[in-house]
């Protein structure tokens, strides 16, 4: 069996994947969190009960109507994001002009309710979500299998996280959104309505959280806690990208999870922190992030 560096390129390789997989959940999450924090200065802490709300709706829309995987990733992140329009125009709205400690707190709130009505409902086991048919099976590289459904997770979290960046930095549209977060009263006197376009961004950032979760409920079980096992390491994942910056969440996102990956093979019980120890070298070094700018 071919080795590198003493370990077996089947374990390497599957570690490596591993953290693809991982980074792509990391990319989608803290890509909303960016674009939430940079466009509308919130910081989102319903973040992963939103994700978790991803998930269950597409393991209800199966199992109550029917509803297969294809049509939950359009479905499922409509009406997450609708829960998040609502959460905007009658909580976050009031808090704009208030420090950002009043929206973490609001958010960290929010999502104790959201977690704590679904764990009273379908309390805490995980409930299974089965891999849509077409992508069953794996592929055969020679060096390892890469299962299908793996490997669509992360092309399509490529998609649409580059996607997301390409209208928000390149498009009319995202000129728009970055100039209403400078110069609201400007942007207004062009007939553009900021409050529902600031409303709709918010919608947005939540509506990829639920596409990040119902993606992840075919690997992992669909449970309450899920959100709330993700979101700290996603936090940390925004804080050395750089809050607010989109293309920092993007590549520290899939790039931490790739080291988080390569840890659990070298050194396993780092696995868990280094992360963590890589955020509070990043903040000693350059406090913005790596991607961020200093305001």
């Amino acid at each position: 069996m071919t080795e590198i560096f003493g370990i077996p390129t089947a374990a390497l390789f599957g570690q490596l994947l591993i953290g693809l997989i991982n980074g792509s959940f990391y990319a989608l999450l803290s890509l909303g969190l960016a674009v939430i924090f940079g466009l509308l200065n919130i910081i989102n802490f319903t973040h992963g009960a939103q994700y978790m709300m991803g998930a269950f709706v597409a393991w209800l829309l199966l199992n109550k109507l029917g509803i297969g995987y294809w049509w939950a990733l359009l479905i499922a992140p409509i009406v997450v994001g609708t829960t998040g329009v609502l959460i905007e125009r009658f909580m976050l709205k009031r808090l704009y002009q208030l420090d950002h400690l009043y929206g973490l707190l609001l958010t960290f709130g929010v999502a104790l309710i959201i977690q704590g009505l679904f764990r009273h409902e379908y309390g805490s086991s995980g409930q299974p979500y089965a891999i849509p048919e077409q992508l069953m099976g794996a592929q055969n590289l020679g060096f390892m299998f890469l299962p299908n459904y793996r490997g669509w997770v992360v092309a399509a979290s490529l998609i649409v996280c580059l996607s997301t960046w390409f209208v928000i930095e390149r498009t009319k549209l995202g000129a728009y959104l970055r100039a209403a977060t400078e110069n609201p009263t400007l942007v207004q006197g062009f007939g553009i309505n900021v409050p529902r376009m600031i409303t709709l961004t918010y919608g947005f950032g939540v509506g990829l959280a639920a596409l990040a979760g119902v993606m992840a409920a075919p690997i992992y079980q669909v449970s309450p806690q899920m959100g709330s096992d993700l979101i700290i390491v996603v936090f940390a994942v925004v804080v050395i990208g750089g809050m607010g910056s989109i293309m920092g969440a993007i590549l520290t996102g899939f790039g931490l999870g790739i080291i988080e990956g390569l840890t659990k093979v070298f050194y396993p019980e780092a696995s868990s922190t280094v992360i963590f120890v890589i955020m509070a070298i990043v903040l000693l070094i350059r406090p913005a992030g790596l991607f961020g700018t200093e305001k």
